[in-house]
């Protein structure tokens, strides 16, 4: 009965996720399934572990909240001052309308490999998107995967050097460095970006030829003024470098060595250990210098900060209830007894690692979260079978970022409730971007071991 709970609550999760069900509501019908069929305490089931627990719903909503709000904030400023679609104007005249993919997909994959948080990317990609979709009449659902492509995908667990939370959870745990297996994360970077751009040239080849056409949703604000009236990218960018500036600068100035005053020095030290405070503030000093530039919205920037608020509430808790469910999940004596079957299981410890880490990850719709599980009960076991730290780290880093994807993903839910589409719009290629390619791209890459 437990086994069946914690697998039927997964399936039908995911199932709800697809068929368009809040949630909110889904995360905690099925906590609650999974609850009674451990025979887990109920009040400690629902008011640690899916609400205040390591893996809580409201843990994870009060650490990102600011992150959120600024996010939204930000977004919402570009948006209204039409500055991103200044930005997507001049990058279709420069590029052409057929290359709106490429432009997020390349623009996404700089930004989180320079050490945006993938939040922080969506909300501040998503005005610019957007104007480059209706430049384009490039279907909406599309967008959706060239972001998950570019900000969700090698950048996050191939690439070597990321500064990501899944490259760092692995250094930490083995010792290595976040260059670890830098062939192979090459290697499995070149096959998820090709691999991804193959797929999304060819839907959009596709759906132009079946007739589909870019549909705004009734809540998404796009300008529609002459081109002259948009103000000058130049400009329009200003507000965005500053961001990417503050967030970037002290892990540059840091790298270099070279001897600061104590004052800055501080700063950079608190920059550097604040990876979730440090880039709500560079949001918010955006927000300022962007209201300060554009006059049409200085009049009502309260108001439009107040919105900008609003819209980041929605994702946070949407995401917070699926990372609950999560939490609920890892308190289960099923969940530890699959993490032993893996162990037990004869196969090669590179393909038993894989099998590990990615259950662990589908499980609980979380690629941190089930690195980080990972490490702590299993990699040592890995280790002492012979397997070397640094082709561990690659390999396992990589696979947690393949079936955490799956619809009950809270990134993912994120991504679509930011971008207000459904599961059912949108997932297929989301699906197909961070589940199936990312999969195929680890097990070709573990070959070469």
């Amino acid at each position: 009965m437990a086994t069946f709970g914690l697998l039927g609550s997964v399936v039908l999760l995911i199932l709800l996720a697809l068929r368009g069900v809040n949630i909110v509501f889904a995360a905690l019908l099925c906590s609650l399934l999974v609850v009674l069929t451990n025979d887990l305490p109920m009040a400690q089931g629902l008011t640690e572990y899916f609400s205040f627990g390591a893996l809580g719903a409201f843990t994870f909503a009060g650490k990102f909240f600011l992150l959120f709000a600024m996010g939204a904030v930000f977004g919402r400023v570009m948006g209204e001052s039409h500055a991103a679609a200044g930005i997507a104007l001049a990058l279709v005249r420069k590029l052409g309308p057929e290359r709106a993919l490429w432009i997020t997909v390349l623009a996404c994959a700089v930004l989180t490999y320079g050490g945006v948080v993938v939040f922080v990317v969506i909300f501040a990609m998503y005005p610019l998107g957007l104007k480059l979709l209706q430049e384009a009449d490039i279907p909406k659902r599309l967008f959706c995967a060239a972001l998950a492509l570019g900000s969700g995908t090698f950048t996050l667990t191939a690439l070597p050097g990321t500064p990501s939370i899944h490259n760092v959870i692995s250094a930490s745990a083995l010792g290595t460095d976040l260059f670890a297996g830098g062939l192979l994360g090459v290697f499995a970077s070149v096959l998820m970006f090709a691999g991804g751009m193959w797929y999304l040239e060819r839907q959009r080849i596709k759906a132009k030829q079946q007739g589909e056409h870019f549909v705004a949703d009734p809540l998404d604000r796009i300008s529609d003024m002459h081109d002259s009236d948009y103000p000058h990218w130049k400009t329009a960018a200003i507000p965005l470098v500053v961001v990417l500036a503050i967030i970037l600068l002290p892990r540059l100035l840091m790298a270099t060595g070279a001897q600061l005053p104590s004052a800055l020095d501080a700063l950079l030290q608190f920059a550097n250990q604040q990876a979730i405070l440090w880039p709500s503030i560079a949001l918010a000093i955006g927000s300022t210098v962007a209201i300060g530039l554009f006059r049409n919205i200085r009049a009502n920037a309260l108001h439009i900060a107040g919105e900008g608020t609003q819209d980041s509430i929605m994702p946070l808790i949407n995401t917070a209830a699926v990372i609950g469910f999560g939490g609920v999940v890892t308190h289960t004596t099923g969940f530890s007894e699959f993490t032993r079957l893996m162990l037990d299981s004869g196969l090669p410890p590179l393909l038993s690692a894989f099998g590990s880490v990615s259950l662990v990850s589908a499980i609980t719709g979380s690629a941190s979260g089930g690195l980080q599980i990972f490490m702590q009960t299993m990699a040592p076991a890995y280790l002492e079978m012979g397997v070397q730290p640094a082709t561990l780290h690659r390999i396992v880093t990589m696979a947690s970022g393949g079936f955490d994807s799956l619809p009950h993903c809270g990134a993912v839910v994120a991504m679509l409730t930011i971008t207000r589409l459904t599961h059912k719009q949108a997932y297929r290629d989301v699906g197909v971007i961070t589940v199936v390619i990312p999969v195929l791209a680890t097990l070709l890459t573990m070959l070469l071991v």
